[in-house]
């Protein structure tokens, strides 16, 4: 059976902007919606008079949705082609759920920012891209939407990118590609088909553009990470010395010969096997999830790190980061947290609020607390040191959660920068 790819996109865009349209065009113009959700949307486009389907009853899952016509939550919405398998978190874009677009961004390798036609860039669009900048999402498709409410003019599409475009010059994060793409999500524009009614755009349609992009060229590449989530000693006739650690590779390959060091122990040997089910490989990739076996005995266990004795990561007991605060109860200096690291667990003290930031490019303001949605930069001492990378090297090892000692809420998520 041919192998499928699999791509995760994020989507941001203000109200009103199309969003849920926009999905539920490409649920209905792939086929991934049942006959019975299908029904329901042309029953009620017909109540409410309307003498076209809207799509956004395909993604607007909850009550209070539905009633407002707004997204108010992160849903996570499956649909395929031929060759590719789509999750798409569908996040709210308004100010006062930053928490959510985070959160839903976080796991996302693809960026849909929407934005509409008849509006241009505003405020909101430059948090959308600034989050997707904090989140170092390196693929970012700019989808004009509601062209058919400007007539399909082109210099409104020029107007708006070389808008973003200013916006990108703000960005430090150079490397992130950027594309445009004109779209009428409720027309079915430059959707799934080419629009005969925008002729001056020569690019591809949406759906296109996302099945040409391949999942290696959307990993980050960087120094290699193997967390052990589980240590395998099956004990039985067959495998009665077996001896394996289980985890997923992030960042970079391994091969069996590597010279590896295990975290926190500073012990060292070299990869003996590397194996998937009953099959051995000489290599892993990135995203791999596998049981990996060493040449000598080494005390390891569940929450201990591989990585290449050539590229050990920083282990401090000081760390500074950048945060974005998930729960209404403000953060304060002197406070004490649980930071989870991967599946290891420290105690965090707040040593300092550098500052708080604002998420339309403008800069920084003194601050001595972050309140719900809040994004700042803050100096933590820990109990223990971990062994981290900082977030632009390597995501997974370089982000953590906050999580309160009272309540054990999660308060907030954070992504080290040194």
């Amino acid at each position: 059976m041919e192998n499928r790819k699999l791509i995760k996109i994020a989507t941001a865009g203000s109200v009103d902007d199309g969003k849920s349209t926009l999905i539920g065009r490409l649920l209905y113009d792939t086929k991934s919606l049942t006959t019975d959700k299908l029904e329901a949307i042309e029953k009620t486009s017909k109540q409410r008079g309307f003498d076209y389907l809207d799509f956004s009853l395909a993604t607007d899952g909850l009550v209070a949705e539905r009633e407002q016509g707004i997204t108010i939550d992160v849903a996570h919405i499956y649909f395929n082609t031929e060759k590719t398998n789509f999750i798409v978190a569908d996040t709210p874009g308004h100010v006062e759920y930053t928490r959510n677009m985070v959160t839903g961004a976080s796991t996302s390798q693809v960026a849909i920012i929407l934005i509409d036609a008849r509006k241009g860039v505003i405020e909101q669009t430059n948090r959308h891209f600034f989050i997707s900048n904090l989140l170092r999402m390196g693929h970012v498709v700019v989808a004009i939407n509601k062209m058919d409410l400007v007539d399909y003019d082109e210099d409104v599409f020029l107007k708006i990118r070389e808008d973003f475009e200013a916006l990108v010059e703000k960005s430090d994060f150079k490397s992130e590609q950027i594309t445009f793409i004109p779209i009428s999500a409720l027309k079915g524009e430059n959707i799934a088909k080419k629009s005969d009614l925008m002729p001056w755009y020569v690019g591809n349609t949406l759906l296109d553009h996302l099945e040409v992009l391949e999942p290696e060229d959307l990993q980050q590449s960087s120094l290699a990470r193997f967390p052990v989530q589980y240590v395998v000693r099956p004990k039985t006739e067959a495998f009665h010395d077996f001896r394996g650690f289980a985890g997923k590779l992030y960042g970079g390959n391994l091969k069996v010969g590597d010279d590896v060091t295990i975290l926190p122990s500073f012990t060292t040997s070299k990869i003996k096997s590397i194996q998937f089910f009953d099959q051995a490989y000489t290599e892993a990739t990135p995203g791999s999830s596998i049981p990996i076996t060493l040449e000598d005995e080494v005390n390891i266990s569940r929450g201990d790190m591989l990585v290449k004795s050539s590229e050990v990561p920083h282990s401090e007991k000081s760390i500074s980061a950048t945060i974005c605060q998930v729960n209404n109860k403000p953060l304060r200096v002197g406070q004490k947290y649980t930071l989870q690291h991967g599946v290891n667990r420290v105690l965090a003290k707040v040593e300092s609020i550098s500052s708080k930031v604002h998420t339309d490019f403008s800069g920084e303001e003194a601050s001595d607390q972050l309140g719900l949605n809040d994004i700042g930069k803050v100096n933590f001492r820990l109990s223990k040191p971990i062994h981290f990378d900082a977030y632009t090297v390597n995501k997974a090892n370089g982000s953590f959660i906050l999580i309160d000692e009272g309540s054990y809420d999660t308060v907030s998520v954070g992504f080290i920068e040194m």
